[in-house]
């Protein structure tokens, strides 16, 4: 039997893709002057039994290889006043490399990895394994640590923005 159906045509993938609202987390690596991060939307739970979470990377991005070297990440997932840092780290404010870690306070738990102090929830994760789509890899972090902030409200991204779930909902 052959599929006949036409092939969705990706700009209106991306913009069906944009209308869900996602949590808004930045995955790091590294240490000193060899931090590295980006922003990610693509991140979620895997498993409690190990607990596990899973997160999608550019294939392009430059945190990628540095991940795999170290062997290990964080994916820490921001708060409703962390817009500025999302962007910082998604290379809107044109910031890059370790420059992107400056003006916020990072710190180290069990595997390396840098962890943002003031996360919604932080995952320290070893990096348990890899696989390839064609655009991006899928990597499955085996978490070592995690630490949470009861008290905040989570960023999410929606229709191109950032944005809280208590603005969604007026």
């Amino acid at each position: 039997m052959t599929d006949r159906t036409p092939p969705v045509e990706a700009a209106a993938f991306r913009a069906a893709m944009r209308l869900p609202a996602t949590a808004v987390t930045v995955i790091a690596t590294g240490s000193g002057e060899d931090r590295m991060g980006l922003t990610a939307s693509a991140v979620c739970s895997l498993s409690d039994a190990p607990p596990m979470i899973l997160a999608c990377v550019n294939r392009a991005s430059p945190v990628l290889p540095a991940i795999r070297a170290n062997g290990c990440f964080s994916a820490n997932f921001l708060t409703e006043a962390q817009s500025a840092l999302a962007m910082r780290f998604a290379g809107m404010t044109k910031v890059y490399g370790a420059e992107r870690f400056d003006g916020s306070a990072w710190h180290r738990l069990a595997t390396g990895a840098p962890v943002l102090e003031d996360a919604l929830s932080v995952f320290d994760c070893h990096l348990d394994c890899e696989h390839d789509s064609p655009t991006h890899a899928i990597l499955i972090g085996r978490v070592a640590a995690i630490r949470q902030n009861d008290g905040a409200r989570s960023l999410v991204y929606t229709s191109g923005t950032f944005s809280t779930p208590a603005a969604l909902s007026a």
